[in-house]
């Protein structure tokens, strides 16, 4: 059974993330923070959020 998380996002948030995600001279772990709650915005789950963020599942 494939594990989802709910993130409910307005679209000032996920405009601030998608700033956030895609600044190279933020640190990576923000960046990878900000795609994990992105992908999680979209209700994917947890296996395909940590592709794609390229993290592993206990990350997210």
């Amino acid at each position: 059974m494939a594990q989802t998380v709910c993130v409910l996002l307005d679209a000032t948030d996920a405009a601030r993330l998608a700033a956030i995600a895609s600044d190279r001279s933020r640190p990576l772990k923000h960046t990878q923070r900000a795609r994990i709650v992105l992908l999680s915005a979209e209700r994917l789950s947890v296996q395909d959020v940590a592709r794609g963020a390229g993290v592993s599942c206990p990350a997210v």
